[in-house]
């Protein structure tokens, strides 16, 4: 009798999966993200993992995944899964829906835990740990972020927030904060010095330091824009995911 081992390819080589689509009944519509496992994981194992909002954009101009593999490689963080959710339309790419999928809407974070979460642990061995798991956006995707940590904050525990916009809704998510004191998360954010809304971003980093959030802030010197972004995206996987030499 012959047997076969199958074992899905994505976990022996470094690889960006094609894009996987996923109907969600909370939300109505389908979705499509990739996936990116790195070399040699383990079955056996489970991964912390990243998941990004606005994920095509984080592979088209930040070319996100090269640097997760540099940063794996080099030993600098431990290796990670990594899940790039696509605001668009699959259908129709012209379509991008981020405008009312990150403004704190319920029904793209349910989706999120009863829906996407559910579908990466079952395909790829992604842990099921609060403190293992991280959501990561910029400006609305940023937001995005923040309103996870107040809605969902059983889920992730860490939140990467680049330049989270605009300056009105930051004073929301502040005050909502302080009102709710959601769980202490470890948190990542930046701003940039140059027309970005930095000062609501101050503020709400302070209420976050009150609140007993674990807090890594950053300012660069450029401003909404990937010049700022660019730069960054080293130090904010070694704020979530810094490998600990011995």
């Amino acid at each position: 009798m012959l047997f076969l081992l199958l074992v899905s390819p994505v976990i022996l080589a470094n690889t960006l999966s094609t894009n996987q689509l996923i109907s969600s009944p909370s939300l109505g519509y389908d979705l499509q993200y990739r996936v990116h496992v790195p070399a040699n994981l383990e079955q056996s194992k489970k991964y912390k993992t990243l998941y990004v909002v606005d994920g095509q954009s984080f592979l088209f101009n930040g070319k996100l995944h090269k640097v997760i593999t540099s940063n794996i490689s080099n030993n600098n963080i431990e290796p990670i899964i990594s899940v790039f959710i696509d605001s668009r339309d699959p259908h129709n790419l012209q379509l991008n829906r981020r405008n009312e999928q990150f403004m704190c809407n319920p029904k793209y974070a349910t989706f999120f835990i009863n829906e996407l979460l559910p579908q990466i642990q079952r395909d790829y061995p992604s842990s099921k740990k609060r403190e293992d798991n991280v959501i990561m956006g910029v400006s609305f995707g940023g937001l995005n972020a923040a309103c996870f940590g107040l809605m969902i904050d059983d889920y992730f525990g860490g939140l990467a927030m680049f330049s989270p916009a605009n300056t009105e809704m930051l004073k929301v998510i502040r005050k909502s904060y302080n009102k709710a004191k959601p769980q202490p998360a470890r948190v990542f954010i930046s701003f940039g010095t140059k027309n970005d809304n930095i000062l609501a971003g101050r503020r709400f980093k302070e209420s976050l330091e009150k609140l007993n959030f674990d807090v890594h802030y950053f300012e660069n010197n450029e401003g909404h824009n990937w010049k700022n972004w660019l730069p960054l995206l080293d130090d904010m996987l070694s704020v979530f995911f810094v490998r600990h030499k011995s």
